[in-house]
């Protein structure tokens, strides 16, 4: 999936947490930059253009460790060692985007290192991810008037 569609289906996934957080402000940055974090393994997308990602991307192949639940889990619980308010986000943000990768045709290794592939239909750029993203802007739309109005 791209970009686009990542962030708007997170964001329905930030307002249905929204009021069950403390500091929900701070959930949903941690959320929506948790899940950018997984295409840092690949030159192609916006995390994964920055310098600071050229050496994950040497070690890594794309779809590969860096997409997997095994990760999200890992790092979720040295965050919750250091920072525990964040953990729950950062584990919600990272698995969603694992979880959405996982319905396209590259699929991704959920279970890394193990090499069961998680595979669907959905090739990233087309149409079907398109009306994905407007029918989860449109969720978004009326999740906002519902709780913030």
């Amino acid at each position: 999936m791209i970009l686009r569609t990542h962030l708007a289906i997170t964001v329905f996934i930030i307002f249905i947490f929204f009021s069950h957080v403390e500091y929900p402000l701070i959930f949903a940055l941690v959320c929506l930059i948790a899940s950018l974090l997984p295409d840092i393994d690949t030159y192609f997308s916006k995390v994964g253009n920055l310098a600071l990602a050229r050496p994950i991307q040497f070690f890594t192949k794309h779809r590969g460790m860096i997409h997997s639940l095994t990760l999200a889990i890992l790092v979720s619980l040295v965050i919750s060692f250091l920072f525990p308010s964040i953990s729950l986000a950062f584990f919600l943000g990272y698995s969603i985007h694992v979880f959405i990768d996982s319905f396209t045709i590259e699929g991704v290794q959920p279970f890394w290192p193990y090499k069961f592939e998680s595979k669907g239909v959905i090739k990233s750029g087309s149409y079907v991810e398109l009306s994905l993203f407007v029918t989860f802007c449109l969720l978004d739309a009326f999740l906002l008037f519902v709780l913030f109005l």
